[in-house]
């Protein structure tokens, strides 16, 4: 290590009162230096800290630190969501793509601090922001001042993530586990719901998806596909098995060819072993995995993630139940429109079709109050519950309901006939 090296204490001690800090997220997330900034909280007045889907405890974000700091954060998660409610921190509603334009100069958001996570460096004085990209690279070139916690256990990931030893101003050496997040449970329903979304995806598709149990799900059941190829926003432990069945090629990409490209990794130690120094992954910032341009380039896109509840129009609620925010944005509306670009790409939204242990349909006549489009009815192919697909491209407003009613719950079919169509 250089000259650079310093403890969690001395490096926080940079960060100041007024200050705006962006935090890396997800597994990324800096633990030693968190924890040093809250050590040091009763120093420090409105630092601003700006971050995402967090998997930490977040106590950043708790009332009883609300006059050391203001947490703004672009999706919220679990530990994040009582606090964005209640007032205590707030959410920024934001495309993916659209993130490192909050860090310009000229943007709302420029950075004094960023706090981050990276590997030990290698031989030529690379870092490697390992599991999680995303927007962290951008942030680390625009801010002030880039602490990095340098972890031992941080894969070594390939691709557009390599920040020089000499483009960070401090570092903390570590040997800290990274987060993990456990496999979700599949259940039947989670199951039926992946059998329909695999039966549209054609060998030689590329693919995006999110992370949840009919991802899991779906990954465990296109071990008879060939020629896949792998361009997405989240990596979790069921691609490892899928490479290793041979299902999965990426040789169809005219771009990134022989490469799964992701921007985070969502996982356990088997994926973030699976990931170090292989050369069959590229790790990229949002600005290129989830840029329209790079999309159209991908022939047979198919976009498959989750929702909240359709309407009987399409549109889909992905992030919040009534005015209470539960997740956000994120990419779904980055892909449900880049997949438009793509010659023979499909948007797929898929969701179980009741909530609330099958007391609330989640294919409603209109969205609740409050509840925000995420993704508008025009970008949306197809609706997938555990009662079928629903194709709503082309399809007149009638044609669109009926498909809808046609998928969700049965004991919800007549009430949603009457609603639409009296």
């Amino acid at each position: 290590m250089s000259t650079k090296e310093v403890t969690a204490y001395e490096a926080i001690k940079h960060v100041k009162s007024g200050d705006t800090v962006y935090l890396a997220d997800a597994a990324g997330e800096p633990a030693v230096l968190v924890e040093a900034l809250m050590a040091d909280k009763d120093r420090l007045r409105d630092v601003t800290i700006i971050g995402g889907h967090t998997l930490g405890k977040s106590p950043y974000a708790q009332k009883n630190v609300k006059k050391h700091f203001n947490f703004f954060t672009i999706f919220t998660g679990v530990d994040t969501r009582d606090p964005v409610n209640n007032g205590t921190a707030d959410y920024i509603p934001l495309r993916l793509f659209d993130t490192p334009r909050l860090f310009a100069p000229d943007g709302p958001w420029p950075l004094d601090i960023a706090l981050i996570t990276v590997s030990l460096p290698d031989n030529d004085g690379f870092c490697s922001l390992g599991v999680t990209v995303n927007y962290t690279l951008e942030a680390d070139l625009k801010a002030k001042i880039v602490i990095a916690e340098v972890n031992k256990q941080m894969p070594y990931t390939l691709g557009h993530c390599l920040l020089h030893r000499d483009q960070l101003d401090f570092m903390v050496l570590s040997d800290r586990q990274l987060l993990q997040i456990a496999l979700p449970h599949v259940d039947e329903k989670a199951t039926l719901i992946a059998k329909h979304v695999s039966q549209l995806i054609p060998d030689g598709a590329t693919l995006q998806f999110g992370t949840g149990a009919v991802p899991e799900s779906l990954l465990g059941l296109l071990v008879d596909k060939r020629r896949l190829g792998i361009h997405t926003g989240m990596l979790s432990d069921g691609i490892v098995d899928l490479m290793q069945k041979g299902a999965i090629t990426n040789m169809e990409k005219p771009i990134n060819q022989g490469k799964i490209v992701a921007t985070v990794m969502w996982g356990t130690d088997k994926l973030y072993r699976w990931a170090d120094k292989n050369p069959l992954l590229e790790m990229h910032p949002v600005g290129y995995t989830h840029d329209p341009r790079v999309i159209a380039k991908l022939p047979n896109f198919l976009a498959i993630n989750s929702a909240i509840e359709v309407d009987l129009t399409g549109q889909v609620n992905s992030e919040c139940i009534g005015f209470t925010q539960i997740s956000g944005v994120g990419g779904q509306a980055d892909w449900a429109r880049n997949a438009a670009l793509s010659m023979g790409g499909k948007s797929i939204i898929s969701l179980p079709s009741t909530a609330q242990g099958g007391k609330r349909s989640r294919i409603v006549y209109h969205l609740g109050l409050g509840s925000a489009v995420t993704t508008p009815r025009y970008d949306v192919n197809y609706v997938v519950t555990e009662y079928g697909i629903a194709d709503l491209f082309g399809k007149t407003m009638r044609q669109r309901a009926e498909a809808l009613i046609s998928i969700a719950h049965p004991d919800f079919r007549d009430s949603l006939w009457r609603s639409r169509f009296g």
